[in-house]
């Protein structure tokens, strides 16, 4: 059981890092969005605005492709095999009505381990849908910035998905934590040079230097899709749709 001083409680408006903030804040919040901007939840935005669903996954498990089977669902790709991955734009075309499993070693794992509050993942592209979907469903709501992890599998804070973080929260209303003001002061600070800052961050140097420049110009993108994944059961799906 987390602190009290730990869950922000005082606050309408919480965020923290990672595992540890979803396991201090989801139990005291109305809503948790978990934040993957490089790029697992800009994937899910992507799949899920042309009527996909993705199913979140643990990475490198190799329990994937028999869990892929038991939901009825593909199981993405490794980056560079082709077909539906962990790459923003080889979801472009996803059919409506595709199951996907998505694992990645942040956003869907920390959504594996997201309970006992209404669940959603936000990017840029997505951040005024998802928060205006928040409001819908309390005035508690828990932002996640994922964070990137080190080669010990510690968790690396990354300036992207506290960009991310800030700009869900910069739509929405009540008192923030200063973690939460933090965040938005960050989003304010790069909102004019997303895809620049994106583009020099470590993350995104690192998918430059991978050959996926392109996931970097399509996660930059802001504030251009209506849709708010939300998750239902075991995948994420439009929360406009009826479920």
């Amino acid at each position: 059981m987390a602190a009290d001083h730990w869950r922000q409680t005082e606050y309408d408006l919480r965020c923290e890092w990672g595992a540890p903030g979803v396991e201090a804040l989801a139990p005291v919040s109305d809503v948790l969005i978990v934040v993957d901007v490089l790029v697992f939840s800009t994937c899910v935005d992507v799949a899920v605005s042309r009527g996909a669903a993705v199913l979140p996954y643990r990475w490198r498990d190799a329990s994937g492709e028999g869990y892929a089977r038991s939901k009825s669902a593909l199981l993405a790709a490794h980056r560079r095999a082709g077909g539906y991955t962990l790459s923003p734009p080889s979801l472009a075309s996803i059919p409506a009505g595709t199951a996907l499993v998505l694992p990645s070693p942040n956003g869907s794992a920390l959504c594996t381990i997201a309970t006992g509050c209404a669940t959603l993942t936000a990017c840029l592209r997505n951040s005024a849908a998802v928060a205006a979907e928040a409001r819908l469903r309390g005035s508690r709501i828990a932002v996640i910035p994922a964070g990137e992890q080190w080669r010990d599998g510690s968790l690396r804070p990354s300036v992207e998905d506290l960009i991310g973080a800030g700009a869900v929260l910069a739509h929405l209303p009540g008192r923030p934590s200063p973690e939460a003001e933090t965040a938005v002061a960050v989003f304010e600070r790069f909102r004019n040079s997303l895809y620049d800052a994106l583009l020099r961050s470590t993350s995104g140097k690192e998918l430059v230097g991978r050959g996926f420049a392109c996931d970097v110009e399509m996660a930059a993108e802001y504030d251009v899709s209506g849709t708010a994944p939300l998750l239902r059961e075991d995948r994420f799906v439009d929360a406009a749709k009826p479920g």
